[in-house]
């Protein structure tokens, strides 16, 4: 057993520790993120630097390039905050910089968490800050918890900060929704409560996201029982699918970012039996035309145009009945 006087004493200890240990690497996303940001980004626990921060028009040139998406998060923000303002919690936006764009504070709360360093225009990436919420969630495109010492920098290590990446209609990321609490009494038990919360409001701007920027297509949800991203399709009225979010693409095995190869529906939802080609295309056509015409053959031939009998004849070929 490891002597008491030698074990880590302080954060730093803590941190300088299970950075040395290649194993604990091995084994800790957490302790992969503290030897990233000591080996890779080249910080210090124990740094008391003022913390970076853009400008008035760094910050509006950021804010302009999310376009939409400020829209689109300020209600998802002001809901967030509704439900966990009163509880000293504070509500963040950032870019996918880690740039904090937009945020929700109480009057009473707002100059401590601006001490600690969440006011507009702070730069939160892995590489400034280290091991954090809205920094490691970019770095790791997931969503992340980071309560208090799970911090790499010291100065950090009174917050808890609870987040989950947004990704555009292109499956890149594109933002971090972020709740952040310098509770003491805030538990474990409590941040996974709130962390549901902030994934199910960052799915929300995602999938709004998406429909605007499909705002002419069919929006169709992907039929899979990952619920913990976006899972949206546009189909276009050629039966085209022509946008994927980030979630339905790795259901369906696609590129996850980038520009969307478009292909028809059929080819992505369909099964291996059955009609192919122009068979299953009027097959489609013929079931449609059964349908609108409440499976009266009369009608339907009618709306197609083509007779009664050439209409019993395709319906025979395709293995329909009436």
């Amino acid at each position: 057993m490891q002597h008491l006087a030698t074990l880590p004493t302080t954060h730093v200890d803590a941190v300088m520790a299970s950075v040395q240990s290649k194993s604990a690497a091995a084994r800790s996303r957490l302790a992969a993120s503290w030897r990233r940001s000591m080996l890779a980004h080249g910080l210090d626990p124990s740094q008391k630097a003022p913390q970076d921060c853009l400008t008035g028009r760094d910050i509006a040139e950021r804010r302009d390039a999310l376009g939409r998406v400020m829209e689109i998060a300020a209600p998802k923000l002001d809901r967030l905050f509704e439900l966990l303002g009163s509880s000293g919690c504070g509500v963040v936006l950032t870019d996918d910089e880690g740039v904090i764009v937009d945020h929700r504070f109480s009057d009473a709360d707002q100059t401590v968490f601006e001490g600690w360093g969440l006011g507009l225009g702070a730069v939160w990436s892995e590489a400034a800050e280290g091991t954090n919420g809205i920094g490691t969630c970019i770095t790791e495109e997931r969503p992340v918890t980071i309560h208090r010492n799970e911090h790499f920098m010291a100065r950090n290590t009174a917050m808890s900060c609870i987040d989950a990446p947004i990704f555009g209609a292109d499956g890149q990321l594109i933002a971090a929704l972020d709740v952040s609490s310098a509770r003491a009494d805030q538990t474990q038990t409590i941040n996974g409560l709130i962390a549901e919360m902030v994934s199910q409001m960052a799915r929300m701007v995602e999938a709004d996201n998406f429909r605007a920027n499909f705002a002419g297509s069919r929006i169709v949800v992907a039929d899979h029982d990952d619920t913990s991203c976006a899972m949206l399709l546009a189909v276009d009225h050629d039966d085209v699918v022509i946008g994927a979010t980030r979630g339905a693409r790795k259901a369906y095995g696609l590129e996850t970012q980038g520009a969307f190869a478009a292909m028809p529906a059929s080819d992505l939802f369909g099964r291996g039996d059955g009609p192919v080609g122009f068979e299953k295309a009027e097959r489609a056509a013929v079931v449609r035309a059964l349908v609108r015409a409440n499976n009266n053959v009369s009608v339907a031939a009618r709306d197609l145009d083509v007779s009664r009998a050439t209409l019993y004849r395709r319906m025979k070929r395709l293995r329909l009945s009436e």
